[in-house]
């Protein structure tokens, strides 16, 4: 009797839930996802119909597409709006000439509030960064746009946050984004000292390990926040076996030309000590100021560079899609990185970007399990340092 009672008990209590989890989209007609991972479209409506009194998110756009999965997003945001959850919105200047409709809906809706951020003046970058935050207590934050194709026709990576402290950090910078872009307050004109708080420990698929908020630019981080490269340069500088990184693109250049040796350097010096270095990027990278960094690197020893392409649908081209566009980092499988800058020395100075640094092998494990399904995938290809690159069509076709 007292053991089938238990048994009930057991039956009717709910699983504890993970502070971190991962969060990916899969490309429609791919077999890039993973059926142990939760859909990016999916995980957004379930934390926005969990919201009870605030709704704050931040892209770098918005472009919704009729009949698609953004658009049951956009209408469960106007839902909680007409509950009564405040809904505040962040989009960059730039971007909203390009695609106006979407923040325009949500602007008009009640209990919305739309803010346009401008980083023109105060470091030339743009708000890069993509997350949601739900009533200050958990939050959203990966390689995902506001964008349809973010949800069906893109590789993407994310993580729901369900630590406290951990979307309160993010909350900050929300706030003092919304802040700024309302012309409340001006940015920070010294960097905040890298290395935040100590890291929360946190779980991941049941065990425990250490999470803190990255973000940049570094002239613009909130107290306790740090900024991203130096934690991102600490990773690699101590990887003893390996290093994995994927992203959309990477790039030595600036736009004014000058060169940005960071991290090169970094990958550079830890081929040199013996460390596997596994660099995955999107063939869009077939660039020539992307392309040619990369060639160096993968004559060097050590070092593998390998391009992902993500076949056309056969429902037609789509721009600006088709693509994978995850960003992330694993050393050792132990210390990782997942956010939403490519590497470049602009989206680090001068954009507004964020990430989590996370320490464990729980975590590091899976992300490079994940990793190396696209690493060792039939969509991927080896980069030939003597071979001439031509770069697909993604945009708009003319």
């Amino acid at each position: 009797m007292m053991r089938a009672l238990l048994l009930l008990l057991t039956a009717c209590v709910a699983p504890l839930e993970d502070d971190l989890e991962l969060i990916e989209t899969t490309p429609v007609e791919t077999t890039l996802g993973s059926a142990e991972l939760a859909e990016t479209a999916d995980t957004w409506l379930d934390m926005i119909a969990s919201a009870e009194t605030s709704l704050d998110g931040a892209f770098f756009y918005a472009s919704n597409e009729p009949g698609s999965r953004l658009e049951t997003v956009v209408q469960a945001v106007e839902a909680a709006a007409a509950r009564g959850v405040r809904v505040r919105f962040l989009a960059d200047v730039k971007f909203q000439k390009t695609y106006p409709a979407t923040l325009a809906r949500l602007d008009a809706a009640e209990n919305v509030e739309v803010r346009l951020y401008d980083l023109s003046e105060a470091t030339g970058g743009v708000l890069h960064a993509k997350y949601l935050v739900v009533d200050g207590r958990e939050a959203y934050l990966g390689s995902a746009n506001f964008d349809w194709r973010a949800l069906e026709h893109i590789q993407e990576l994310g993580l729901r946050v369900r630590a406290p402290r951990l979307a309160r950090d993010l909350q900050s910078v929300f706030d003092s984004d919304w802040r700024f872009a309302g012309g409340e307050s001006a940015p920070a004109e010294a960097a905040a000292p890298a290395g935040g708080d100590a890291p929360d420990a946190v779980t991941f698929a049941g065990a425990e390990v250490r999470a803190h908020l990255v973000a940049s630019p570094k002239t613009m981080l909130p107290d306790g926040v740090a900024w991203d490269l130096p934690e991102l340069l600490a990773a690699i500088d101590g990887a003893q076996s390996e290093v994995r990184v994927q992203l959309l693109s990477y790039s030595t250049s600036n736009y004014d030309k000058t060169y940005f040796a960071a991290l090169d350097d970094a990958l550079r010096a830890a081929a040199t000590r013996g460390v596997q270095v596994k660099l995955l990027l999107a063939d869009w990278a077939k660039r020539p100021w992307q392309i040619e960094p990369l060639k160096s690197l993968a004559v060097l020893r050590n070092v593998e560079v390998r391009l992902a392409t993500v076949p056309q649908s056969t429902t037609g081209y789509v721009p600006f899609a088709r693509v994978v566009h995850a960003k992330f980092l694993v050393a050792d499988g132990r210390v990782a990185w997942v956010g939403t800058s490519n590497w470049s020395e602009d989206y680090f100075t001068k954009s507004r970007n964020v990430g989590l640094l996370i320490e464990g092998e729980a975590f590091g494990t899976e992300l490079a399990a994940f990793h190396e399904r696209t690493w060792a995938s039939d969509y991927v290809e080896t980069v030939d340092p003597s071979k001439d690159y031509v770069a697909p069509q993604f945009g708009e076709k003319e």
